[in-house]
């Protein structure tokens, strides 16, 4: 996956310049969905994040290693949230399930990182969509490992893991663009019961009794 380079990590700067390096992040997804990407300037994020410009640019060579830089956040917390919820559920349709709330309440409650993954990235440059598909694959891959091991419990009938988590994240993909995009649905949660369903199936695992109301 394609990283910025030349720039201070926030492994290595003193706390004060990582806070402002999150700052300027957040400046920067709020400029970025706002203006889209290729309409966006490292002026307005140095605007925005109530710094200089000088100082957006210690922390960030240009416009395309920032935006690197912010999906990889974004990723990092997408990710860290997925395992976290695959750990804690009981067995394979609960591990589907958990991976599935994880995305949609993720979105729902952040539509600013939802357009980031969904729309801007796709129109920026082939740096960024090369990073942008290592992240799909490492979210694939967590769903993947949790089907290998179904199957190999006998839990679930022979598949493919890669290529039925592949799948399954292509599915939510389109629901969330089009929620997106549409605004169909209107709540992002009342997609959630069919959706499992449509999981579940999709890889060889029985139905189980959902929330009526599509809680997630």
């Amino acid at each position: 996956m394609a990283q910025p380079t030349n720039q201070p990590t926030s492994q290595v700067l003193q706390p004060r310049a990582r806070e402002r390096r999150e700052r300027i992040l957040d400046a920067a997804l709020a400029v970025f969905t706002r203006r889209g990407y290729r309409e966006a300037t490292m002026d307005e994020v140095a605007e925005a994040a109530a710094t200089s410009k000088g100082g957006v640019y210690f922390h960030f060579p240009g416009k395309e290693a920032l935006f690197l830089a912010l999906l990889e956040r974004s990723a990092a917390l997408l990710l860290q949230r997925t395992q976290l919820a695959l750990e804690r559920a009981p067995d394979p349709a609960g591990k589907l399930d958990a991976a599935l709330d994880v995305v949609l309440r993720l979105f729902a409650s952040h539509r600013d990182l939802a357009r980031l993954f969904l729309v801007e990235a796709l129109a920026a440059g082939p740096a960024i969509q090369e990073a942008l598909l290592a992240i799909r694959r490492r979210f694939a891959a967590l769903i993947a490992s949790e089907l290998a091991r179904a199957r190999e419990d006998g839990l679930i009938g022979p598949l493919d893991p890669q290529l039925a988590a592949t799948a399954c994240f292509g599915a939510i993909y389109e629901v969330v663009t089009q929620w997106l995009l549409s605004g169909s649905p209107a709540d992002l949660a009342e997609a959630a019961p069919e959706l499992r369903r449509l999981l579940r199936r999709l890889v060889g695992l029985p139905d189980r009794s959902l929330d009526e109301d599509g809680t997630l």
